[in-house]
């Protein structure tokens, strides 16, 4: 979700104020998700790197963050979404972490939707994190090396559970992945938008599912081989 700080200086605010703006757009984009049945929308709100921006500018961002869960957990639970976070947020200031775990816990049990909520995340970090954790069932004879493959080495994974995204997307125009789920993207489409995020709409969410609808999605397969064995798959999208 990028683009706040520069929302903000083209019309002469604070970065703050983009922040703030950035925050509302979130609770219109995760209505636009539900209505198109978006069954998994992951939102990159705070990555590792961001811990070196101004301390002011922090402080600010976790404000936002203890408000957004406080205004929307009713809403949440009113629409049985469940809410997941993937990252270290035990080591955010309590003042989030004590809303945070209020929300985990009365969403728990809710399958029908999932929001999933990127804070302290970098997937540089995510893959360390994951080869301690195997490395350590390993010793404690949990694991076997020799037995190792892709979908059990996802156990370990922040995101252990969740599917991979079928559609990124990136808005204010830049073209990178910023270390956000480096792994899980492996196969996902891309949508990066020249909006900036407190403008990206439900009109602009509506045309990167548009785009994605557009995409044949592969697989190492051939189009043919798609075409003739194509799956219903259920919406999963990365912000």
């Amino acid at each position: 979700m990028d683009g706040n700080g520069r929302w903000a200086k083209n019309r002469g605010l604070p970065r703050i104020e983009g922040h703030r703006r950035g925050v509302e757009n979130v609770r219109e984009i995760l209505k636009a998700a539900r209505d198109r049945d978006v069954k998994y929308l992951t939102l990159f709100a705070f990555s590792v790197e961001n811990w070196q921006r101004p301390a002011e500018e922090i402080s600010a961002l976790m404000g936002l963050l203890e408000l957004f869960l406080s205004r929307n957990l009713k809403d949440l639970v009113e629409n049985e979404v469940r809410l997941r976070v993937i990252g270290r947020p035990e080591e955010l200031p309590e003042r989030v972490q004590s809303p945070l775990r209020k929300a985990l816990e009365a969403t728990k049990n809710f399958t029908a939707r999932q929001l999933n909520v990127a804070l302290n995340y970098g997937s540089r970090t995510e893959v360390l994190d994951a080869v301690r954790a195997y490395a350590e069932a390993v010793s404690e004879g949990r694991e076997d090396p020799k037995r190792l493959d892709w979908p059990g080495f996802t156990k370990f994974l922040y995101t252990d559970g969740i599917p991979d995204p079928d559609l990124l997307i990136r808005t204010s125009g830049e073209t990178r992945l910023s270390n956000f789920l480096l792994l899980q993207c492996a196969y996902s489409e891309m949508y990066f938008s020249p909006v900036n995020w407190p403008d990206f709409g439900r009109a602009e969410f509506e045309a990167a599912l548009e785009s994605y609808k557009s995409r044949e999605r592969r697989y190492g397969r051939t189009g043919e081989q798609v075409q003739a064995h194509a799956p219903a798959e259920e919406a999963s999208v990365g912000q």
